[in-house]
């Protein structure tokens, strides 16, 4: 299966749990996973939040990221990756001042047996 990001409409996310400016996602989703390509322009960031019925994976494509990820700070760089397990908590930060932040992101539910 192909997913064309391309043909997929992008769609503004206004303070996108509960973070600064608009998120802008390009978005599949099969009710199972979501998967995205987002982009966060210079002061914009996805607010702090918990993933209690899912995961995030999240690889910078372009830019400079910051992550707060529980109790700590990740800066991340095209070509690395950010995980997020259940039970834990993040956000994402564009850290440039100049550069739209680029990213690929995969967020898969987890049912409990």
């Amino acid at each position: 299966m192909i997913i064309d990001f391309n043909e997929i409409q992008e769609v503004a996310n206004p303070q996108f749990k509960g973070g600064e400016g608009d998120t802008m996602f390009r978005t599949y989703n099969d009710g199972q996973n979501k998967i995205m390509c987002g982009r966060l322009e210079p002061g914009c960031s996805i607010g702090y939040h918990s993933h209690e019925t899912n995961s995030e994976i999240i690889y910078i494509l372009g830019g400079e990221a910051r992550c707060l990820y529980d109790d700590s700070e990740e800066r991340l760089v095209p070509g690395q990756c950010h995980y997020c397990p259940k039970g834990h908590s993040h956000s994402l930060i564009n850290a440039s001042t100049t550069e739209p932040l680029l990213f690929f992101a995969v967020v898969p539910e987890q049912i409990s047996r």
